[in-house]
């Protein structure tokens, strides 16, 4: 398994599982731990999720997958911004660690920029982590400049990871955002690595998955886990999806596939607004 650092120093892996509308449906929830047990099994050892997937639900599915598994598992979950007080902070942590049945969650980002003050949010991620309640603190969906603000708050600097929206065709965060994260040893998680199926159906993608044998699925999510610092967190509800996600890191595009690609999906000239789904 491909690796990512963290600025901590801990390697976790490149490629993880994402859970992004799973528990939405209770009948859908004994096959979807199936499939993040089937991801676990295969290395994909990441495991993201957050308070408002199904309102909680996605949690309580990961807690159903890791169940006698925690050690095995690198644990993400998310505060919603409304919540991210200093005390709303540590009561959201702790409503989700009663949903995933842990004591710790490895990863606690906040979900996007909000109308509290950083400061006060990053007092509840410090006393966390003091409570032992989580390790790591990071933030998701924020721009250059927001993460500028951050970083000159005190204990901004601490922020081990940015998950923003990036894809073969939302490369809009390769102009500054990458590189300013890149120049500080920060990872990107990317969420949504195949435009939620979307991305399927290009010519280019079409032309590279042939010379592979492989889907172009695969070969879209392949191309992010070939960037550096990059993880990518695709959702998978199905058996079938998880294993093809994992052979997707065992493709090697060529200098040729990577020219087309760029020809169909072009690198970003300016500065493009963060885009969000």
């Amino acid at each position: 398994m491909k690796t990512v650092t963290l600025p901590g120093g801990e390697a976790v892996p490149a490629l993880g599982l994402g859970t992004w509308h799973m528990g939405e449906r209770g009948a859908d929830r004994r096959s979807e731990a199936e499939a993040l047990r089937c991801g676990i099994d295969l290395g994909m050892t990441l495991i993201d999720t957050a308070e408002m997937y199904a309102s909680g639900g996605s949690e309580e599915v990961v807690a159903d997958a890791i169940r006698g598994r925690r050690d095995e598992v690198f644990l993400v979950s998310k505060v919603l911004p409304f919540n991210a007080s200093r005390n709303g902070t540590i009561e959201a942590c702790e409503a989700s660690l009663s949903r995933l049945e842990v004591e710790t969650i490895d990863l606690y980002l906040l979900h996007w920029p909000g109308s509290y003050p950083l400061e006060d949010t990053l007092a509840g991620f410090d006393e966390l982590k003091r409570a032992g309640k989580i390790r790591y603190w990071g933030v998701s969906n924020f721009d250059t400049s927001e993460m500028q603000e951050l970083t000159a708050v005190a204990g901004g600097g601490e922020c081990a990871t940015n998950q923003i929206l990036y894809n073969l065709d939302r490369r809009g965060v390769e102009f500054d955002l990458l590189p300013w994260c890149g120049a500080r040893s920060i990872p990107v998680m990317a969420y949504s690595p195949l435009e939620q199926g979307r991305i399927a159906g290009n010519r280019a993608l079409t032309e590279v998955a042939a010379r592979h044998g492989v889907t172009e699925t695969q070969v879209a999510l392949a191309w992010v886990l070939d960037r550096d610092g990059v993880i990518a967190i695709p959702k998978a509800s199905r058996l079938d999806h998880v294993r093809q996600n994992r052979a997707a890191l065992d493709i090697r595009l060529t200098p040729e596939d990577r020219r087309a690609l760029d020809a169909a999906f072009p690198a970003p000239t300016s500065k493009r607004p963060l885009e969000i789904l």
